[in-house]
């Protein structure tokens, strides 16, 4: 298996692909970074689990898992691409006990090279890697642009507290706001990847990983919504939202989060998007929560910065998106 170009001080660690006997561990080391790194969301279980059995996935070779002498894992590297495309995410972290010992600079060339060669095998050109870092962490931050790698993109999250007034937005009485169901699904899938086409950094949501989205633990269907365009029957506009049971400890305050929200083209300029966001701000307070959150792209030409703050939510926290190309070998 590909492994990293391991310096004398990686050697104290046991490299291998991560596999479903590795979950327990991997979950544990990934919550000691959150310990030191504070950020404000921790992958799942369930995520864990969806790395190594979707399809377009390969955990054999785009998984690496670090283990010391007593069999912890202590670093991980993985990479993920969609069939046909060009872009490759990375991923990867070190255990706070082990940093500043090389092992982040060895594993990122290792999803590096990993990266290339997947690329090479499906005959794909002008490849180049992409990962998200928290503003945060400063660390994460140094170690890409080490290697070479620029932002190309910032992103911010934002919060809007429950308590204050929800706006009221009157929707044309040609289009209905329902809940989700299984037999919206779908529709709801094509939606997005039509609303989606022309933003930057998104890629089409296949049955595959939209079945994930959608039965994944903190998914919350009765928050997530479609507008229905009742002289067609299509749908003109949804969002999707989920429950993190560990943001207030991540966050400081319960808050339902809105994963997703588009409007297809034609039917935009309708306010059907604040329609769905007030819509589901009143049923996130209705169970319960303090606060609606969502991310926001920060450069998207949409105007969607604006909308939020004018539905009142307001920026928390940032991250950037750091890209690298890999034209030439390193």
């Amino acid at each position: 298996m590909p492994t990293p170009d391991l310096t004398p001080v990686d050697q104290q660690l046991s490299w291998r692909p991560i596999s479903d006997a590795d979950i327990d561990g991997w979950e544990g080391l990934l919550r000691r970074m959150a310990v030191e790194d504070k950020p404000d969301w921790i992958e799942q279980r369930a995520d864990l689990e969806e790395v190594l059995q979707a399809s377009k996935n390969n955990p054999e070779l785009d998984t690496i898992l670090g283990v010391d002498g007593e069999g912890i894992p202590r670093a991980f590297g993985r990479i993920s691409a969609n069939p046909g495309s060009n872009l490759v995410h990375v991923f990867g972290g070190v255990d706070p006990a082990w940093r500043r010992r090389g092992l982040g600079q060895s594993i990122h060339h290792w999803q590096v090279e990993r990266a290339r060669k997947r690329l090479e095998d499906a005959e794909i050109a002008g490849g180049f890697i992409r990962s998200y870092v928290e503003e945060s962490n400063p660390g994460h931050q140094a170690l890409m642009e080490s290697a070479g790698a620029t932002v190309v993109r910032w992103f911010t999250e934002m919060t809007r507290d429950l308590s204050e007034p929800i706006p009221e937005v009157d929707l044309d009485p040609e289009f209905e706001i329902v809940t989700f169901s299984d037999e919206l699904s779908e529709a709801i899938r094509l939606a997005h990847n039509e609303a989606f086409q022309d933003h930057w950094g998104s890629e089409p949501r296949d049955e595959e990983s939209w079945r994930f989205t959608v039965t994944h633990p903190e998914f919350r269907a009765d928050w997530s919504l479609a507008v229905i365009d009742n002289s067609s029957g299509e749908v003109a506009a949804y969002e999707i939202a989920s429950y993190d049971p560990e943001s207030k400890e991540l966050v400081g305050h319960d808050e339902g989060y809105t994963e997703l929200l588009g409007v297809r083209r034609n039917w935009r300029g309708r306010r059907l998007a604040p329609a769905l966001l007030a819509e589901a701000m009143r049923r996130i307070k209705a169970s319960g929560m303090e606060n609606a959150a969502l991310g926001v792209d920060t450069e998207n030409p949409s105007g969607a910065l604006g909308l939020y703050e004018r539905m009142g939510y307001t920026p928390t926290r940032r991250s950037m998106a750091f890209e690298k190309q890999l034209a030439q070998p390193e």
